[in-house]
C-alpha cells in the first residue's frame, strides 16, 4: 500500500552566471553525479531527481514553482556548490510549499594539496556558498533540514535518507482524508481538538459518518467473500479451535471478517487513509472491530480507537515514514504499571487494535469477552511484543496551538506469561526514569493514546514536527523536570 519509491526529492544545485560556462558545466557534471549516487543508494527511499543548475532568480522561481505541483515532489535538497548570491533566492523561497533540506556539502572530500589553485577554488566555494544561502533562510525565519558532511559517508546518507522518509509523512498528510466512525468518545478531553485547525495546519480533513453508514456496506460483503478472508486468517494466524468452521464461535469469525470487509470497502471508495470508531456508538454492528482494525493498521492505514482522529492520523504518518523497514507502527495506550521498585515499567495494550506490525513471532487469532460496549464477543489478535528501542509519540491540542510530544522507551520482552490477558500487549521502560518519564508526559498534556514505532526516532519526528511548524517536546534519557517545565514555560510565551 505504501511505496516510498512513488515520491521523488528533487536536487537542486545554486551557482550564478559569474563563473563562465566551462565552470557551470562542471558544476551541472558534479551535481547529477549526486543525485544519480544518491536515488541509487539503499539508505534513502524514494528517488532522486537532479534538477539543471539555478543560476538567477527567474529559474530559483520557477524551479520552486514547479515543485509545489509537481505530484510526486515531497521535497528539495538544495546545495550551494559555487557562491550563489541569496537575494536571488528570496522570491523562490517565499512561495516554496515542499520541505526543504539544506546539504552542506562539497564534491571533493579532501583537498588536493599539490594540484589547488584558484580554478578549483572557485569551482568548490560550498563552505561558504552555503553560509550565504543559510543566512537568507535564517533571516526569513524559515523551518528547513540542515546536514553537513561529505555526500558519500553513510553519517550524511543515513540522516539524508531519514529525512526523506519524514518529507513522505508530512506529503501523505497534505489532502488525506480520515473518517470517523461515530463521535468521539463522550466526555473525553484530549481525544477531540480542533478538526478546522488541523486541516490548515496539517493539511488533511476528518468527517464523520454515522455507524449505520458502514454497516450498510459491511451487510452488502458476499459469504464468498468472507470465506476467502477467513482462509486467509487461518493461513496466517494460530486460530483457535472455536473459530474453524463447526467450532462454537464460526459465526463470530464470519462477523468479523466481514467487517474488515466492510470497512476496507468503506476507505477505498471513500479514499480514506484512517478510521476511528468508539464501543459507544456500534449500532447495528455485531462486535466492536478487533481484527480488522489490527490487518487494516497492518496495511498501512491510521487507526484510533474511541474517535481520537489526532492519533489515526499520526499513525498513519508514521506507517508511511517507516514503509520497509524492520519493525512497526502500531496505535497504543498506556493500560497499567509494574511499580516493582528493581524492575519498573509501562504495560501498553488497548483492548483489541494493537497493529500485528509489531508482533514478535504469529499471532494467535481468538475470541474473548469485551467487558464492555454490550455486543458480542469480538475475534482479535494476541500476541507478545519483543524488547528494543522504541519510542510513543501523541498529538495533543493545546487550544492556540499542536504539540507533538515523543518519549523514547526501551522495550521490553516479556518475562512472564500472561495466560489470562486476551490481548496483544508491549512492555516498555520510558526514559529516563519511570517517575521522570511519567511525569514529564504529564506535565507536557500527553494523551493516553499514542502511536509506539519501534523504527522511527526522535530526531527524525522532530524534523515532522517542524515541517508542520508545530510545537515538540522530547521526553528522553537527558530530560530533567525542572529543565522541562522550563521549556514548557518557554513555549507559552512563544506561541502566545
Amino acid at each position: 500500500m505504501i511505496n516510498l519509491k512513488d515520491f521523488e526529492v528533487w536536487f537542486v544545485t545554486g551557482s550564478q552566471h559569474l563563473y563562465g560556462e566551462e565552470t557551470l558545466l562542471k558544476v551541472a557534471e558534479h551535481s547529477e553525479q549526486i543525485a544519480r549516487s544518491f536515488s541509487a543508494h539503499s539508505q534513502i527511499p524514494v528517488r532522486v531527481v537532479f534538477k539543471p543548475t539555478v543560476k538567477s532568480t527567474e529559474e530559483i522561481y520557477n524551479v520552486c514553482q514547479e515543485a509545489n505541483t509537481a505530484k510526486n515532489c515531497i521535497g528539495i535538497i538544495a546545495w550551494m556548490h559555487t557562491f550563489s548570491p541569496a537575494k536571488m533566492w528570496i522570491g523562490g523561497l517565499k512561495i516554496l510549499q515542499k520541505p526543504l533540506m539544506h546539504l552542506h556539502t562539497q564534491f571533493n572530500r579532501d583537498i588536493p594539496w599539490d594540484s589547488i589553485d584558484m580554478d578549483f577554488m572557485n569551482l568548490n566555494q560550498s563552505a561558504h556558498g552555503d553560509r550565504e544561502f543559510g543566512f537568507i533562510m535564517s533571516r526569513m525565519r524559515l523551518n528547513r533540514k540542515v546536514i553537513v558532511g561529505h555526500w558519500e559517508d553513510s553519517a550524511v546518507l543515513g540522516p539524508i535518507g531519514a529525512w526523506c522518509r519524514v518529507a513522505a509523512g508530512w506529503h501523505d498528510w497534505q489532502g488525506a482524508r480520515f473518517v470517523r466512525f461515530g463521535d468521539n468518545m463522550r466526555f473525553v478531553a484530549v481525544t477531540d481538538g480542533d478538526k478546522v485547525e488541523a486541516e490548515l495546519k496539517f493539511g488533511y480533513s476528518v468527517n464523520t459518518h454515522g455507524v449505520g453508514d458502514l454497516v450498510k456496506v459491511i451487510n452488502e460483503m458476499s459469504d464468498a467473500e468472507t470465506d476467502k478472508l477467513i482462509a486467509e486468517y487461518e493461513e496466517k494466524y494460530a486460530v483457535v479451535p472455536s473459530l474453524h468452521k463447526g467450532g462454537a464461535h464460526y459465526s463470530s469469525m464470519q462477523a468479523a471478517a466481514r467487517i474488515e470487509l466492510g470497512i476496507a470497502a468503506f476507505l477505498k471508495d471513500g479514499n480514506y487513509k484512517g478510521f476511528t470508531d468508539t464501543f459507544e456508538d456500534l449500532h447495528g454492528l455485531l462486535q466492536l472491530p478487533g481484527i480488522s482494525a489490527q490487518r487494516l493498521m497492518s496495511q498501512g492505514y491510521g487507526f484510533a480507537a474511541e474517535g481520537d482522529w489526532k492519533t489515526a492520523a499520526l499513525v498513519r504518518a508514521m506507517k508511511v515514514m517507516g514503509s520497509g523497514l524492520d519493525g512497526g507502527n502500531s496505535f497504543m495506550e498506556d493500560y497499567t504499571y509494574h511499580f516493582d521498585p528493581k524492575n519498573q515499567m509501562v504495560l501498553g495494550s488497548h483492548m483489541l487494535e494493537i497493529c500485528e506490525s509489531i508482533a514478535d513471532g504469529k499471532p494467535k487469532c481468538e475470541i474473548h469477552p469485551l467487558g464492555i460496549g454490550g455486543k458480542a464477543d469480538p475475534v482479535r489478535l494476541v500476541f507478545n511484543v519483543a524488547g528494543g528501542p522504541a519510542l510513543n509519540a501523541s498529538v495533543i491540542d493545546m487550544g492556540n496551538r499542536f504539540r507533538l510530544l515523543v518519549n523514547e522507551v526501551e522495550g521490553v520482552a516479556p518475562e512472564h506469561d500472561l495466560p489470562k490477558l486476551p490481548v496483544a500487549r508491549v512492555l516498555w521502560k520510558p526514559y529516563p526514569d519511570m517517575q521522570t518519564g511519567c511525569a514529564a508526559w504529564i506535565l507536557a498534556g500527553g494523551a493516553h493514546h499514542t502511536c509506539y514505532s519501534q523504527n522511527l526516532s526522535s530526531d527524525q519526528l522532530a524534523d515532522f514536527a517542524e515541517m508542520a511548524g508545530i510545537e515538540y517536546v522530547l521526553i528522553g534519557k537527558d530530560t530533567k523536570l525542572h529543565q522541562l517545565k522550563k521549556e514548557l514555560q518557554w513555549s507559552e510565551v512563544y506561541y502566545r
